[in-house]
Formats: structure tokens, C-alpha cells, sequence
């Protein structure tokens, strides 16, 4: 089940004691504690393919060992609960905006499902989507509804090989959502996060977001990076009528120092990598290090 409750608050019940991040490179992994227990587990190339249309695991023995060691064996045979979060390129999320919203469920779904189908590269209606109403802010009339959607095949590959790993996915997101609870403070805040061949570039205000972009790349560069924020600073100042606080940046390694200055310089913007209470995030562990930020006390 694919689900996009707002991450400060996921739970009612205790949080699965496992956590898994997957991308083309790995597994990050973390089991809760005091701290909690956190890991990468690399995979050969050819394992996992990114892709929003296409199946994404391509060896699933693979996968499946990968998670075995990255997790561990209790000796148990019944699966143990896990929280799976998945690359940002394999789905899609969008913020929609309504007049009107029906109150029923299946009409919301049903009319989630249509606003959103022009919006994805695969059949919505054969697709896993979840939604979310946020709140609506300040003197705003119409409502916005947060809406993920991942190809049931994609999503079915990814929850076979940990059910065959001994493990029972019940809480599935993103990466991008869970790297929202890492943007700190009230104002409008613009993260950029590059993963593989991918870059994700996040727009929350006040807690809510407004924009999130999946993008890929074969290379990564300044020129990329800055072809992705020059429309999004344009969107904030048209949509919103205002400017960033601030941008975070993640995943860029080396390049940080240089990025950070000339996002800084072009872009008139206070910029600071991303950070988090748990450890620094990185292009494969960000959504996951969010995530522990949302349920670890």
C-alpha cells in the first residue's frame, strides 16, 4: 500500500522496527533503536533500472539477497513488518488544485485518479494512488491535494523481493516525501537532491508542499542542476508571489562546495546542504534519514 500520510505523524501504532531505501546503487537500511541502526548495503549494477514505465527489478535473486544481508535474520518464519521507501523516478507526485472536493472517498479517488492521469507517463488506471488533502493556508480558496502514483507492476517487482526476504512491506512512500521532514522551519524552502541519473527538486511552504520534480539526467553538472531551479524560483515568485528562505542541496558529493556557491551567486538564495539528526544525507539514505526523523522520539 502506497501511502502519503504527512511524516511528522505517520503512526498511531509503533513504527515497523525496519527500514529500507532503495536505489540503483544499494540498499540503505536502519533498524530502530537508541540511536537507531543504520547501513548501506551496495548492489552489483543491473539489479535495480530506475524507471517509471519499466519493471525495475531486474534480478530479483539479487535484491532479495541484498535485503537479506542488509536486514539480518531473526530465525523467525513469520515476516516482520518494514517500511520500504522507493527511488523518486519509479512514481510520480503532484500537488493538484480544487474548487471543489467531493467528501466521499471514492469520489475523491475517482476524480484524484482523473485530474491526475494527463499528469503520468504509464496508465493511472493501472496504477497504486494515494493522496493527501493539506491544509489550506492563509487566505487560500481553493484546496491542494498531494497525489503519488507508481505502476502496479513496479511496485508489486519491489514488494516480491522483500516478502521473499522474510519481510512484510506495509508502509511504502517515496524518497522525495520523506525527505520533506528534513526541510526545517515554517518559511519556503526549495530542496535539490541528486540520486544516479536523477535529480528531485522538492517546494514546501509552512509544511505544505508545492511542487515536487523528478528529472533525469545522464550527467550531472551545474548548467542541470541550475536548468531545474531557474523554472522552479520562477514558479515560487509567479504561484506564490514570493522567494525562497532558502535551498537545500543533497547528494552532490564533491560538488557540493561549488554548487552551493554558484546557487548562492545566480540565484540570490541562502543555500545549505542538507542536513539531519541521524547522520548526513546522501543521494541513497535521504528519504530514510527523513523518515527516522519522523518517528524516532
Amino acid at each position: 500500500m502506497l501511502l502519503l500520510r504527512r511524516l511528522a505523524r505517520i503512526f498511531e501504532d509503533p513504527p515497523p522496527e525496519y527500514v529500507f531505501e532503495l536505489s540503483g546503487a544499494g540498499i540503505a537500511y536502519a533498524r530502530h533503536g537508541h540511536p537507531p541502526q543504520t547501513g548501506f548495503r551496495r548492489l552489483e549494477p543491473g539489479v535495480i533500472a530506475v524507471s517509471p514505465l519499466e519493471d525495475n527489478v531486474l534480478n530479483a535473486e539479487a535484491l532479495v539477497a541484498g535485503v537479506k544481508a542488509a536486514g539480518g535474520t531473526n530465525g523467525s518464519r513469520k515476516r516482520k513488518p518494514a517500511a520500504l521507501i522507493l527511488p523518486d523516478y519509479c512514481a510520480r507526485v503532484t500537488v493538484l488544485d480544487f474548487d471543489d472536493f467531493p467528501s466521499e472517498p471514492g469520489e475523491q479517488m475517482s476524480l484524484v485518479r482523473f485530474r491526475t492521469k494527463k499528469t503520468v507517463p504509464f496508465d493511472i488506471d493501472s496504477a497504486a494512488v494515494s493522496y493527501e488533502v493539506q491544509a489550506k493556508q492563509g487566505g487560500r480558496k481553493t484546496l491542494e491535494v498531494v497525489v503519488a502514483a507508481v505502476a502496479l507492476e513496479i511496485i508489486a517487482r519491489y514488494e516480491a523481493a522483500f516478502r521473499a526476504a522474510g519481510y512484510h512491506p506495509g508502509f511504502i512512500t517515496t524518497s522525495a516525501l520523506g525527505v520533506l521532514r528534513l526541510l526545517r522551519g515554517s518559511g519556503l524552502t526549495v530542496a535539490a537532491r541528486w540520486n544516479g541519473h536523477t535529480m528531485t527538486v522538492s517546494v514546501q511552504q509552512g509544511g505544505a508542499l508545492k511542487l515536487l520534480r523528478c528529472v533525469e539526467f545522464p550527467e550531472v553538472g551545474i548548467q542541470e542542476v541550475l536548468a531545474m531551479l531557474h523554472p522552479t524560483f520562477a514558479f515560487i515568485e509567479d504561484e506564490l508571489g514570493t522567494r525562497p528562505d532558502k535551498l537545500f542541496l543533497c547528494g552532490f558529493g564533491d560538488f557540493t562546495g561549488l554548487f552551493r556557491a554558484r546557487c548562492a551567486e545566480d540565484l540570490d538564495v541562502a543555500v545549505e546542504p542538507l542536513q539531519s539528526r541521524f547522520g548526513t544525507p546522501g543521494p541513497d539514505n535521504a528519504g530514510l534519514l527523513g523518515y527516522l526523523d519522523s518517528v524516532e522520539v
